[in-house]
């Protein structure tokens, strides 16, 4: 079987088993069992395939029908232009979250902060991919990742380095900002938001992710209550709170934010329409 024949016998099997983008999926898997990328495959698509190739494309592709995502089978995924490292301790970014990059990058505009030495925390940083978005944007800016997961941060820290931007990178094991000392510009979370009775209908490659980082507790607002309660100490008093939601979620996140003394603008949506970026500031107190 030559690599051609060989990745779209692999396309019709995932199509069968309707798995969505099979062509792609089918191209990924081959390439990463091939250790080629997407010019040498189609270079070598009139090769013949050795038995141990065969066998390399099988594994790879029985973990896809198993509904293991791509990203973890590959182990890198692609978030607002960079390729990250991901781990069995982390998210696999999606690209709904890279509204939260775009939300927070206008609110810095809008203030014309941009090019300010400013101090951004990532809470629940997980791979990392939040903070290396922002850094990359803002060059001036330093960073601080939190995780409550030791490996996930190994995980960011590797990002960090190889993206070249580990000297504008710090990494703290804590639960959110618990360890964190104030003065913050920007506060951004990608938090767990799934009520805990509905991750067993999630889509099964969803399924693969960390459960610590899809488990919002009973209501789904555990974590954005834990947020809330340290964010006013985290942030300084010009700066800017961005949260990433779940469906349904914009009325009840607004509500704990003005609890905690938050003003909330219209949450970004995200390419399908969903509220998905929430941006929050302080309240100015009134003499």
């Amino acid at each position: 079987m030559t690599v051609a024949a060989a990745r779209r016998a692999l396309a019709d099997v995932f199509r069968r088993a309707a798995i969505e983008s099979p062509e792609l999926d089918a191209r990924l898997i081959a390439g990463h069992a091939l250790g080629l990328d997407h010019t040498g495959l189609a270079t070598a698509d009139g090769r013949v395939l050795g038995s141990d190739e065969c066998a390399a494309i099988e594994r790879l592709a029985a973990r896809r029908m198993a509904r293991e995502p791509v990203a973890r089978i590959l182990g890198r995924k692609e978030f607002w232009g960079l390729s990250l490292r991901i781990s069995a301790a982390t998210l696999v970014p999606r690209p709904e979250t890279e509204t939260l990059v775009e939300a927070a990058l206008d609110a810095i505009g809008a203030a014309g902060n941009r090019s300010r030495a400013l101090r951004i925390a990532d809470l629940g940083t997980g791979s990392g991919a939040l903070l290396m978005a922002l850094l990359s944007e803002l060059p001036q800016a330093i960073g601080f990742g939190t995780d409550i997961n030791p490996a996930a941060l190994v995980t960011a820290r590797d990002n960090a380095t190889a993206l070249g931007l580990h000297a504008r990178a710090n990494f703290v094991a804590c639960d959110f900002g618990t360890a964190l000392p104030g003065h913050f510009d920007l506060v951004v979370s990608n938090p767990p938001y799934i009520a805990s009775a509905e991750i067993g209908a999630l889509a099964p490659e969803v399924r693969h992710d960390p459960r610590i980082a899809l488990d919002g507790g009973t209501d789904g607002l555990v974590c954005y209550r834990t947020i809330a309660a340290s964010a006013p100490r985290l942030l300084k008093p010009a700066g800017h709170l961005v949260l990433e939601l779940g469906i349904g979620q914009e009325a009840p996140v607004s509500a704990l934010l003005a609890a905690a003394g938050f003003i909330s603008s219209p949450a970004r949506a995200d390419l399908a329409g969903i509220p998905r970026a929430l941006v929050a500031r302080v309240a100015t107190k009134t003499p």
